[in-house]
């Protein structure tokens, strides 16, 4: 299993490779995501991995993270990410939410510049 940034690692590492399975089985089956500007909050396991296959429509284009760290607490992890775009090349900075239990994620949260992100597309 591992710590809670290790879970939180190995899912960063799986969304690198492209491995939705790998990513939402650290997932609780009823997990919820939340991102900045969305006017609903998605709900459950199986509607995150659906969302996933549609992860370059909410990507800007030519998305790179460039950087994380990761800050552990009482049952979350916090990750803080350097990234770029293409029509952000000189890159910006957000954070991601995870609170955890047993083991498992049980929500995401984005924390991103909305104006910004918007922009980016």
């Amino acid at each position: 299993m591992g710590t809670n940034v290790d879970i939180v690692q190995r899912g960063w590492e799986a969304v690198g490779r492209g491995d939705w399975d790998a990513l939402v089985a650290d997932y609780t089956e009823d997990m919820i995501f939340i991102m900045p500007g969305q006017t609903d909050v998605l709900k459950g396991q199986s509607n995150f991995r659906q969302a996933l296959e549609g992860i370059g429509e909410i990507l800007p284009p030519g998305f790179d993270i460039m950087s994380m760290r990761h800050i552990d607490g009482n049952d979350e992890v916090v990750t803080i990410f350097e990234w770029k775009s293409d029509k952000i090349p000189g890159g910006t900075q957000s954070a991601v939410l995870f609170k955890m239990a047993e083991g498992k994620v049980y929500e995401e949260r984005w924390f991103v510049d909305t104006v910004q992100w918007k922009a980016a597309f």
